[in-house]
């Protein structure tokens, strides 16, 4: 008997992936199809698919062609499925030509012609684009303008700023620059808002008023109660309302908390959270909280829960601003566990994750919040494991895929939770009403 193995990602099935999968199964008796795994296809750099993995392979399934469908989840896997499965043939279309050629050395390798005129991007690219507003200033504005170039079924074709310097960033851009909030909104499907923090509440309530999608950088709002009206209002207007926070995004970051919900440390006891950073400020800067805190906040909420029984907040305040902290470290206490956090714009510190259980722990180095790295380690450090993922983009693109399928399906499909969005918010209250120690700045 023949063995011949092929892989894809199959996203969106279509003609061209029916007769590729024909020709592979006419070079021998018994056909694998490996189809690549949502995380596998991030590394690679391919945040475009549309589908989800069991509807990938759903569709080869469906073909009949299949003897047995495996998942392709690592680089390397090809070499150990030659040799796992015993295949004679490896196959794959011949825009790859070369590319597999070490394989040689395990199996025959045939490059199949593909067929013309038909491809999964080209379909994603006749899609109906989602057209994307944005509206602030600063790096992140122009971060995600750019990391939006990466991703189909997004077009960002307008952009509300008044900072002339700012506006010299997009020139040479193809989009039209407003000033005004209402203008953008008149020409967008969606907007995405990094404005100051104060400004929040209002312009998710306008733009969801006039019936625009939202991904609106964390917080949503500086009041608990705020947050839940706005999305009382997405949902009754059947609209996507998203909270900004790219860590939870990341490859990493999610492969961690798979990791640790499934007890690879055991129960945990206690998170340790740090983000920091050296920036000048002004009348129109983040504090330190809204700046950093949704972000630190974010693993302690996602593993530990909302339900916490006691916070203490303590601020180095500037005397002239009672609002706006340079450095804020919060302590919270749960029924059996403690978190803490500590945040800053003008403080500097480590900038680790440390997540501590009753049979290791996990550490996840500077900067952690975009980290492609982290380890769980044990009291045998033999036992100790060491985890890479490749991450693109700082997981701004993999959040905007999420976006605009979310749009596309009517489906909020967020990484963050809303009890998660909303207990951010109820931190950021408790600290606009001063329940906070304050350490006053020399």
């Amino acid at each position: 008997m023949i063995k011949v193995i092929t892989y894809g990602t199959y996203d969106l099935f279509h003609y061209g992936h029916q007769r590729l999968l024909e020709r592979a199964k006419e070079l021998g008796d018994y056909l694998i199809v490996g189809v690549t795994a949502d995380d596998f296809d991030k590394q690679r750099g391919k945040i475009n698919v549309k589908q989800s993995l069991m509807e990938r392979i759903e569709s080869v399934r469906a073909t009949g062609l299949a003897d047995e469908i495996i998942i392709e989840e690592y680089e390397g896997q090809k070499i150990d499925d030659i040799k796992r499965y015993g295949v004679d043939i490896f196959t794959v279309g011949s825009d790859w030509v070369g590319h597999f050629d070490y394989l040689k050395e395990y199996c025959d390798v045939v490059y199949l012609e593909r067929t013309e005129g038909v491809s999964s991007s080209e379909i994603r690219s006749k899609n109906r684009n989602v057209n994307l507003g944005l509206i602030g200033e600063g790096n992140v504005l122009k971060k995600f303008f750019d990391e939006s170039k990466f991703v189909n079924g997004i077009e960002v074709n307008a952009i509300c700023i008044d900072n002339e310097n700012e506006v010299k960033c997009y020139e040479n851009e193809q989009l039209t620059l407003v000033d005004n909030y209402n203008d953008l909104l008149d020409i967008v499907d969606a907007v995405f808002i990094i404005s100051h923090p104060s400004k929040h509440y209002s312009q998710i309530k306008q733009a969801l008023n006039q019936g625009k999608h939202v991904l609106c950088e964390s917080p949503f709002s500086l009041d608990e109660n705020e947050c839940v009206e706005l999305q009382q209002l997405a949902l009754e207007n059947d609209l996507i309302l998203m909270d900004s926070i790219k860590t939870a995004y990341s490859t990493a970051y999610n492969r961690l908390l798979l990791l640790l919900k499934g007890g690879n440390i055991g129960d945990i006891y206690s998170i340790d959270a740090t983000c920091t950073s050296i920036r000048d400020y002004d009348d129109n800067s983040w504090n330190s909280i809204t700046s950093w805190a949704p972000t630190a906040l974010l693993p302690i909420f996602q593993i530990l829960g909302v339900d916490y029984k006691d916070i203490n907040i303590t601020s180095l305040i500037l005397e002239d601003k009672p609002n706006f902290d340079l450095f804020t470290k919060i302590d919270f206490q749960y029924e059996n566990a403690v978190a803490s956090i500590k945040v800053a714009n003008s403080v500097k510190s480590e900038g680790e994750l440390i997540i501590s259980g009753s049979d290791g722990y996990a550490y996840i180095p500077a900067p952690w919040w975009k980290t492609d790295y982290f380890e769980l380690r044990y009291e045998n450090q033999e036992d100790n494991r060491k985890y890479f993922y490749q991450l693109d983009g700082e997981g701004i693109r993999y959040e905007l895929v999420a976006f605009a399928k979310a749009i596309e399906l009517s489906k909020n499909n967020a990484y963050i939770d809303f009890d998660v969005s909303k207990a951010i918010c109820k931190v950021m209250e408790d600290f606009e009403n001063n329940n906070f120690n304050k350490i006053n700045k020399y």
